[in-house]
């Protein structure tokens, strides 16, 4: 979505990757707690025409499976999955893996070296143990040659390194998933019968007034997993439901846009729930602000600014960054009178990684038509603690 801070991110490291004797990595797994972030994510992201690049105009015809490979036209794409896990015993686990594809010019440069490339690729691993109260994250960066790192659609596979998301043989699902840094890892499988969502008009998803300030973008709500999940204790049987968000533009955030909150629930009566609320350096919810609401048959509901209210009712200071991040909501769908309360199963899921963020697992309970419903989440704050940033 426009949750998507990190086509900006993969930049930073882009022009270490491809430059002539470049590194094949950037970024150390944990940075230095005195890492400040390389630039503000509202600069990262602005809206200026790169030229060259194709952009998001216009509703297009998506087509499956072709549209889960990589779209090199654009600048910037992404595959993004997190999910809550359970184990026996009541243990749960979050996990995030997302590969990030940037390009450094429209078109692949014109020499024979097979290092070269235009494309970078990127990705953030993240898993949090909520009842061991621990988070820990790692990043990868790796050019898009020789097969360090790459995408297709048939047979559907994006990697780096060993970190992979790769289809079957035959069709894209099932989607497995591997990573690993150290003692940490996840082995998963995840499948699904439910309808791919296409967000905004269409799958057209504007973030501005500006055209072209948008992308492409789908989502694939609850899909079903199971695997395996290993922390230093280790190794631990899992399921539960996954998130994937695919998007694929050129140029995101406007001027006076300094970040977003941004809301995925998976709820106990089979809707699941998505929201972005871009937000203005004065702290205010941007027009372009937008989510769904879909039903277990697969129906969506398209949410306005107007449709949602969120109030924070906590924050939490990193001590690591000194960064000050909303860390208890209260979000209400009125229409659907719908109320819930979200809450961080661990308080410090930061991702002080080349660009800072906080995302992880929550725990939802509400009401709904005013009976009871609970779910799980995740959620993505970006923009905070850096100039503008609220």
């Amino acid at each position: 979505m426009s949750r998507r801070l990190l086509p900006g991110l993969a930049s930073l490291c882009a022009a270490a990757l491809l430059a002539p004797g470049g590194l094949l990595r950037c970024a150390p797994a944990t940075p230095p707690k005195s890492s400040p972030p390389s630039a503000p994510v509202s600069v990262l992201l602005g809206g200026e025409d790169p030229g060259g690049f194709a952009r998001a105009v216009a509703p297009r015809d998506f087509r499956f499976p072709d549209d889960h490979g990589p779209h090199p036209e654009f600048r910037h794409e992404w595959w993004y999955f997190t999910a809550n896990l359970h184990a026996s015993g009541g243990r749960r686990f979050g996990y995030q893996l997302t590969f990030f594809r940037f390009a450094l010019s429209p078109a692949p440069p014109d020499r024979e070296s097979r290092w070269g490339t235009n494309q970078a690729y990127m990705a953030h691993f993240a898993v949090t143990d909520a009842e061991g109260r621990r988070f820990r994250h790692f990043e990868r960066t790796g050019r898009g040659a020789l097969g360090l790192a790459g995408a297709t659609a048939q047979p559907f596979r994006v990697w780096l390194d060993d970190w992979s998301a790769e289809g079957g043989k035959a069709s894209t699902l099932p989607i497995r998933l591997r990573a690993r840094d150290g003692k940490v890892s996840v082995d998963l499988l995840l499948d699904t019968a439910r309808p791919i969502v296409l967000q905004g008009d269409r799958g057209f998803s504007r973030k501005g007034v500006s055209p072209g300030n948008a992308s492409y973008y789908y989502s694939m709500t609850r899909l079903t997993t199971r695997g395996t999940v290993r922390v230093e204790e280790g190794s631990f049987p899992v399921e539960g439901n996954s998130w994937l968000d695919r998007e694929w533009g050129t140029s995101s955030l406007e001027r006076g846009q300094a970040g977003w909150d941004w809301f995925a629930l998976q709820l106990s009566d089979g809707r699941d729930l998505m929201f972005y609320r871009l937000r203005r350096e004065d702290g205010g919810t941007d027009p372009f602000s937008a989510g769904t609401l879909v039903l277990p048959g697969g129906s969506v509901r398209f949410l306005s600014p107007d449709d949602v209210r969120i109030e924070t009712l906590e924050s939490w200071k990193s001590p690591e960054s000194g960064a000050r991040y909303p860390s208890r909501w209260r979000l209400l769908v009125p229409s659907e009178r719908l109320e819930l309360e979200v809450v961080p199963r661990v308080a410090d899921q930061e991702l002080r990684t080349t660009v800072r963020y906080w995302e992880g697992t929550v725990g939802v309970r509400g009401t709904s038509r005013g009976g009871p419903v609970e779910g799980d989440g995740y959620v993505e704050l970006t923009g905070y603690g850096e100039t503008g940033g609220r």
